[in-house]
């Protein structure tokens, strides 16, 4: 344990990219849709900003710089592939367990002051805002931590297979979502699919995305355990 501590700490030895990098992003893009809201007339009603999702992909770069850049390091180090996964990955959660308490905090104020005054929704988008404190933190966290792993096991399969066998990995996914859209498409099952979507809630997507992270984590450390630096 006090090894993937160490490793955490090693993470943080560049503070820039883990916290300052994902604050300039946060404030920068409330700032520029503050800016936007003021200038569009309060006669248009609400006014809705997607630039929140802005820091949650930067989690897949991030993912990505974790692996790449500190892996080599922490071999020479003598850090066992299992430590190394454990410290990245349990700094990835309270990463993402803080942002995504920012961010509930940040949909409260939003909320309560009618859009910090300029009728704008950024931080308490309504399907999501609708739900339970608890719901919106659950379901921010597991989208972060989403896309942290991804990019994490993206970089894993890199160093395991180079370059072959990272885009053998992208045409095999390729070649899945275009089957299953074919698939759907020559049995009819659009229409279904569609009733199906419109039933989904931030709880029911967040659990489908608690699976996918639980499958990326187990793949990712399954991969590392034979990647070389």
């Amino acid at each position: 344990m006090n090894r993937a501590l160490g490793v955490a700490k090693m993470q943080l030895i560049n503070k820039w990219t883990f916290l300052g990098i994902p604050a300039v992003i946060i404030t920068g893009s409330f700032l520029l849709s503050m800016v936007i809201w003021a200038l569009i007339p309060d006669s248009v009603g609400v006014k809705y900003s997607g630039a929140g999702q802005a820091v949650m992909w930067y989690f897949f770069g991030l993912g990505i710089q974790s692996l790449t850049l500190s892996f080599p390091f922490s071999q020479g180090l003598s850090i066992s592939r299992r430590n190394f996964f454990l410290g990245t990955v349990g700094l990835f959660t309270v990463l993402a367990a803080g942002i995504a308490a920012l961010y509930v905090v940040l949909g409260l104020i939003e909320s309560a002051t009618n859009g910090w005054n300029l009728q704008g929704r950024m931080f308490a988008i309504s399907w999501v805002a609708d739900q339970p404190w608890f719901i919106q933190w659950f379901f921010y966290f597991v989208m972060m931590m989403f896309l942290l792993l991804l990019g994490f096991w993206f970089a894993t399969v890199y160093k395991r297979w180079q370059a072959t066998g990272t885009l053998v990995m992208s045409l095999s996914l390729a070649v899945l979502l275009v089957g299953a859209i074919a698939l759907i498409t020559l049995q009819g099952w659009w229409p279904a699919v569609g009733a199906w979507a419109i039933t989904l809630t931030p709880a029911s997507i967040g659990v489908l995305a608690l699976a996918l992270v639980l499958m990326l984590g187990v793949g990712a450390y399954l991969t590392l355990r034979r990647a070389t630096p």
